[in-house]
């Protein structure tokens, strides 16, 4: 009851935090600034967040160099700009409390600002040189690199991190998201200073930018530092996003030997691209059938300490179900009986309500700092090209119903790409690969007593 009870304030708290944002904020909107899209929401706080996004992530650079544009985000900072040292601008934002560093992903990379309003102009220049001016000192590159390179050397021992990029490299063989945005050992540690500046000199384009500001900001401010910002970036080629989804024609196997405790699993299928009508459904299933998937080889099975199941909507959007067992043929019965008994019975109308429920409360808990809501238009405007989806998610979800989420289920969830680290005796290939018809569900290991009363 207990359960019920918190679940209940929870989501009555996200519909009053809601309805609190949109009570105290000013619409969001847009201009153009020497023709790059300057997205603005204004915020009722003191707070100011400003990120300088730039577009193509894994699709900028080739295999080879992957890990470059992550060594190109960390030197705009830590290596020091044209007027200060990496100790002198490091110094500088600690006086005021505030925070400019890089970021980067699959689809895009960043350069954020945080501070105080009353701050901004002089932070403001500190961000500006970051971005324009950034001197990449050989020692610090060196520093940062080797920082890189340990970091790696750590999550290689790491069966979670090491199972997904053996199946992206499975599910996207010679595609952009095969690449690894944080690189290799291989690859990383043959990347100079001179050669990622010049990388990075080559995508800071207006082309391929996009700038979000969260603050109590007007609009001739936000203008003003944005033209100062954009002085003497080149305009670059005309940039557009590669669309590389997978699309397994069958259920295909491969397996790598590894000495760990246990066996891991990962596999990956096909999904609707952002902007697809299936988009909002598909996503709504896969956060049902992750709940039903954890049932039915934790609960029910015992097969699996955390089995997981996802949805990754990006450039190259995905499906995943992954597990670390002991049995994995055990395994492979209870998911594909699940996935057969799903598209046969289908999801219930209650299922989809908490989904949806659970998935907007979360979404506004998100947007309590302004670098969340940042963060949110910039997802959504790099990967829908939609900015304003962050704002209009609770009525997209709305017009979405049970049976739009059974056939996007239906739709997608077919053939899969399997990836196997552990040992190899322990698993029967031909089970993955089968595409025959799929076993019963086993029988329950829990034993359960009817409920008097």
């Amino acid at each position: 009851m207990k359960y019920m009870f918190k679940g209940f304030i929870l989501a009555s708290a996200g519909i009053i935090m809601l309805q609190s944002l949109q009570a105290q904020e000013k619409p969001a909107y847009e201009l153009k600034v020497d023709g790059v899209k300057v997205i603005v929401q204004p915020v009722n706080n003191e707070i100011v967040e400003i990120q300088t996004v730039i577009k193509g992530g894994v699709q900028n650079y080739p295999i080879e160099k992957a890990g470059i544009e992550n060594l190109a985000m960390n030197a705009l900072v830590e290596c020091g700009t044209k007027n200060d040292d990496k100790n002198s601008f490091k110094n500088k934002l600690e006086k005021v409390s505030a925070e400019v560093y890089g970021m980067n992903d699959m689809e895009k990379a960043s350069l954020n600002l945080n501070c105080i309003k009353s701050d901004l102009d002089a932070v403001w220049s500190l961000y500006v040189d970051a971005l324009k001016n950034p001197v990449f000192d050989a020692k610090e590159f060196d520093r940062i690199r080797q920082d890189a390179i340990n970091n790696l050397k750590s999550m290689e021992s790491q069966p979670d991190n090491a199972i997904n990029k053996y199946a992206r490299k499975l599910a996207f063989p010679g595609k952009d998201y095969s690449k690894d945005p944080e690189g290799t050992e291989a690859t990383v540690s043959k990347l100079t200073a001179e050669e990622t500046k010049a990388y990075y000199k080559s995508i800071l384009t207006k082309s391929r930018m996009v700038i979000v500001v969260v603050g109590d900001l007007d609009k001739a401010t936000v203008e003003s530092k944005i033209h100062t910002l954009l002085s003497g970036i080149p305009e670059g080629k005309p940039f557009v996003f590669k669309k590389q989804p997978t699309t397994p024609s069958k259920n295909s196997f491969s397996s790598t030997q590894k000495e760990f405790a246990t066996n891991y699993i990962l596999g990956v299928s096909s999904g609707p691209q952002p902007g697809d009508p299936d988009f909002n459904a598909y996503m709504i299933a896969m956060r049902i059938f992750s709940q039903r998937h954890f049932v039915e080889v934790r609960t029910k099975n015992g097969l699996s300490y955390a089995p997981q199941a996802w949805y990754r909507g990006g450039n190259a959007s995905y499906a995943g179900v992954s597990v670390s067992t002991k049995d994995p043929n055990k395994y492979i019965e209870v998911e594909k009986a699940l996935v057969d008994r799903t598209k046969k019975e289908g999801f219930t109308p209650d299922e989809v309500k908490n989904v949806k429920s659970s998935y907007l409360t979360a979404f506004y808990y998100r947007q309590e700092t302004n670098g969340a809501q940042a963060a949110s238009i910039v997802s959504n405007e790099v990967l829908f090209n939609n900015w304003r989806r962050a704002m209009t998610i609770k009525t997209d979800l709305n017009h979405v119903s049970v049976e739009d989420v059974n056939k996007a289920f239906t739709k997608y969830m077919n053939n899969v790409t399997w990836a196997y680290m552990g040992d190899p005796a322990k698993v029967d290939a031909k089970l993955y690969a089968d595409s025959k018809e799929q076993p019963k569900l086993p029988p329950s290991k829990i034993k359960t007593t009817p409920k008097k009363g």
